[in-house]
């Protein structure tokens, strides 16, 4: 879910833009990714979802050899989910299953449009697996976010790229862009409307201001 944190190393070495690190965080023992220092400055742009903690070690190639079996480790324990998840007739879809690298607790991300009690799925979970469950309710655009490849333009889907919230979007903003009202057309892989079309509304918004205002000023002077 692209979580963002503040992480102090104990170790006298650089860290650089885009090491690979296993970090201890609240829910337990993760890989991560640097980003960058942690700076005043950056500590204003990014906001962080994880309060301080600590980076563990530098990931090893054992750690990147056991981060890619518990890849393949997670499609079994979704297939095994799923199964049970119907054997219960529960009103949920399974979007996908979390493996933590410590393997302290499996992440259950799911959608439903109505409440679900799911105390006796996560009984029958925990004890299928062994260990903590944790169920996390997703909207469309999370379940986008987390299982997306590409969108219409060929570039992968922006909110698993690089966005760190998800805009709200709106259909006044295709209108004022004279973007085609088709919903098929201007809708995102999420079904709902494509995210891009907030990029450009604050430019669109200030020309159209400045456009009304001059055209004020001509009927004054008139």
């Amino acid at each position: 879910m692209r979580l963002r944190g503040v992480f102090s190393f104990a170790a006298a070495v650089p860290l650089r833009s885009g090491t690979r690190v296993i970090v201890h965080t609240p829910r337990g023992q993760e890989t991560g990714t640097v980003l960058c220092r942690a700076t005043p400055e950056n500590l204003q742009n990014l906001k962080a979802d994880i309060a301080e903690d600590n980076i563990v070690r530098i990931m090893t190639p054992a750690d990147e050899t056991d981060n890619r079996k518990i890849g393949e480790i997670e499609q079994d324990e979704y297939q095994r989910s799923r199964a049970i998840i119907e054997s219960m007739e529960l009103s949920m879809d399974l979007v996908r299953i979390e493996h933590l690298f410590g393997g302290e607790r499996l992440i259950v991300y799911y959608t439903a449009e109505t409440r679900v009690d799911f105390r006796e799925l996560v009984k029958m979970l925990a004890g299928e697996f062994h260990t903590r469950i944790e169920m996390r309710q997703i909207g469309v655009r999370d379940e986008t976010k987390l299982l997306a490849d590409f969108g219409d333009c060929g570039r992968d889907v922006c909110c698993n790229q690089f966005l760190i919230e998800i805009p709200p979007v709106s259909m006044k903003m295709a209108k004022l862009q004279k973007a085609t009202l088709d919903p098929n057309k201007i809708s995102g892989r999420c079904g709902r409307l494509k995210c891009c079309l907030r990029y450009e509304y604050d430019q669109y918004t200030g020309n159209k201001k400045d456009a009304d205002d001059k055209d004020d000023n001509n009927i004054q002077e008139i």
